[in-house]
């Protein structure tokens, strides 16, 4: 059934991922995909400087609550991350901090980083780009011992995700730009598949320029396996979330996709390796 074009009201997706509780409630929309703060480098855009303040405005203007943010290309994570943190607590409660680390340079230390930006710095999340080095088991564990998701760019590599994904069933990867920011069709095809028959595996939206493949995803994995995202600063997180508001989806799939599905990741941490959640809290309810 096509997603775009025709008028739907409430409750008429019936595709997979419909059902009882799949709206995203009265949170907001969530970019679950951004760079901030300046880096170390200064040889391209990613690796110099991820500026926020226009892309708050333009956030803020679109509709968008909250905002996944990790550092731009570093030389040092640990540090990038540091730096990260202090930009999430200036624009508290409004970002959501991700630690980033490259899975090769990084080797040894990564569980210790992920816990100091966990236990530390309250971020949620696990950034990790291929162009610098694939995922590792030291990355996967470290993601494992906190319940929190991996946000992994495979770089067109997207056939790396059915060894990993059987692997740790029990960590959630997001995969960005369906696998290819270079419009890799081949890769974009695959990740459909791949978020489809394996439970664990989503993609985000960002920078995704063949909107059919965005279609195809919702179609074959439901609206609970696509997660919007922006790759802000650099793309325009309004024309980013338009892309999505054009799939023409009901309210309760459209929330899924704008936020209800990045909620539900981000609400299975917890807290900290070996620390009890205090009784009566909430991470789903913090991040409302």
């Amino acid at each position: 059934m096509p997603l775009d074009g025709a008028p739907r009201g409430p409750g008429s997706w019936s595709g997979p991922g419909a059902g009882p509780g799949a709206g995203m409630g009265a949170g907001g929309v969530v970019d679950a995909h951004c760079h901030a703060g300046p880096a170390d480098g200064l040889t391209d855009p990613w690796n110099t400087d991820a500026p926020l303040e226009d892309y708050l405005r333009r956030a803020r203007a679109a509709g968008i609550a909250r905002t996944v943010v990790f550092p731009a290309f570093d030389s040092d994570y640990r540090v990038a991350n540091a730096r990260l943190a202090g930009i999430v607590r200036r624009h508290a409660p409004r970002l959501i901090g991700f630690a980033f680390v490259h899975c090769r340079r990084d080797k040894g230390r990564i569980g210790d980083m992920v816990a100091e930006a966990v236990r530390e710095h309250g971020f949620r999340g696990i950034k990790v780009h291929g162009y610098e080095a694939m995922l590792t088991r030291e990355a996967c564990e470290a993601a494992r011992a906190f319940r929190i998701p991996v946000l992994f760019d495979v770089v067109g590599r997207a056939e790396v995700m059915d060894m990993i994904a059987p692997q740790y069933p029990d960590v959630d990867f997001i995969v960005p730009h369906l696998g290819s920011f270079v419009d890799d069709w081949r890769a974009q095809q695959r990740v459909v598949d791949q978020i489809a028959r394996h439970p664990n595996v989503y993609a985000d939206t960002s920078g995704v320029r063949r909107f059919d493949y965005v279609v195809q995803a919702i179609r074959r994995a439901g609206p609970g396996k696509v997660i919007f995202g922006s790759d802000g600063p650099w793309l325009h997180p309004g024309l980013e979330l338009h892309k999505v508001k054009l799939l023409g989806l009901p309210p309760a799939a459209e929330a899924q996709v704008l936020g209800g599905t990045i909620r539900r990741l981000l609400a299975r941490h917890r807290g900290g390796a070996g620390r009890r959640v205090p009784p009566g809290s909430s991470y789903g309810e913090a991040l409302a």
